[in-house]
Formats: structure tokens, sequence, C-alpha cells
């Protein structure tokens, strides 16, 4: 079982293909740093995505968000660096990262990163009474 962290996304078939169903994942406890400072980035990702043929496995999840710990970025281009590879990856009908950087020097910043299939358009949103 691997205790480090790991760019290597694992997958998994996804168990209602031919249902548009969304999945959310919070992750509350990434961190990176800053590529001018040295100093620790905090912030939460949340991650929703509706499969196409793969899921994304937890486990292997974690260990790649484990992995940007030590390493400077931007906050924009490490939330488009996960999206790329999210995307890549899963191959998602559509895919949505929200990043919400804790405040630093005053400022909160959120990045939002989103990626669609060509020609997957979601379903109408169900009004009830």
């Amino acid at each position: 079982m691997p205790t480090t962290p790991t760019k290597a996304l694992e997958t998994f078939a996804n168990p209602a293909p031919d249902r548009d169903y969304t999945i959310r994942m919070q992750i509350p406890e990434f961190t990176c740093l800053c590529p001018r400072t040295g100093q620790p980035d905090f912030a939460t990702l949340d991650l929703e995505y509706v499969p196409d043929r793969l899921c994304v496995e937890l486990k292997s999840l974690k260990l790649y968000i484990w992995s940007f710990r030590d390493r400077g970025a931007y906050h924009e281009a490490v939330t488009n660096e996960i999206v790329d590879h999210l995307d890549a990856t899963l191959r998602a009908r559509f895919l949505r990262l929200t990043a919400r950087f804790n405040v630093r020097g005053g400022i909160c910043t959120t990045v939002v990163a989103d990626r669609r299939q060509d020609a997957w358009e979601p379903q109408p949103k169900a009004v009830l009474p």
C-alpha cells in the first residue's frame, strides 16, 4: 500500500454509464507552496464531475493531491493542471474544480476551471412543485 505522494491517478469502471449523475468531493486539506515566497498555500478543493466510462479511485486522488504539497505553484496554474490531469485520465462528460485558497496578504483567491465533452449537454433542471 503506497504511503507517499504520487502523480498516478487510478480509475474504476463507472457502475452506471448510461445515466448522467454527479459525483461531488470536497478536499479541504490541499497545500502547495507560493512560488515567490516558498510559504505554504492552503485551499479547499471542490471537485464535481459527471462520469462517462470511468470514476476516480479516492485513495489515488488523495495521494495525487498530496503530491503538490512541496511544489511551488500559482493558484491559477495548479488548478488548471489538476483539471487537465483529471480530464486526461477520466474523460468525464463534465468536470469542474473550484479551488478556494485561504487568505494571504488580505486576499482570498478562488479559481474555477471546467471541461466538458463536446457533444455533452446537461439534463434540463427539474422544477418540482
